[in-house]
């Protein structure tokens, strides 16, 4: 069985996902906090507005993080952390929490995941909607 090497995400690439977010979040009127990690969560990138909300730095973060953890958008997964859902109890049964809010992106090449972005600080739909745009301008 051979493997196909993919490019890592990298930090120009890392940057346009920051760029990109941020845009949309100004168009939109919305300031936020964006966080790109690699494949690894190791962080790439980060900028928070200086007008959005201080915990917007700390969902973003969280966000990209459990996006990346389980390869979906979080936008996904709400509704599998509700009670009887199949991860009811994991968003507290690791020592990194996850959060279950829409805003974090799984970035992918060539079928791989590379990456993952989240944005903190609109409306849960807004986040979403600013992450998915950014990820749609790296392809």
């Amino acid at each position: 069985m051979s493997t196909i090497a993919v490019a890592p995400l990298s930090i120009e690439e890392a940057e346009l996902l920051v760029a990109t977010a941020r845009h949309a979040a100004e168009e939109a009127g919305v300031t936020v906090s964006v966080t790109v990690l690699d494949a690894g969560g190791h962080l790439l990138a980060f900028r928070r507005d200086d007008r959005a909300v201080l915990i917007s730095g700390e969902t973003s973060s969280r966000k990209a993080y459990t996006a990346l953890q389980l390869n979906a958008p979080t936008a996904d997964l709400v509704d599998a952390v509700q009670p009887g859902g199949p991860f009811h109890t994991l968003p507290t049964a690791l020592d990194r929490p996850l959060l279950f809010i829409a805003g974090g992106v799984p970035v992918h090449r060539d079928g791989q995941l590379i990456g993952a972005i989240g944005v903190g600080g609109g409306a849960p739909e807004q986040d979403h909607a600013f992450a998915t745009a950014a990820v749609r301008a790296l392809a």
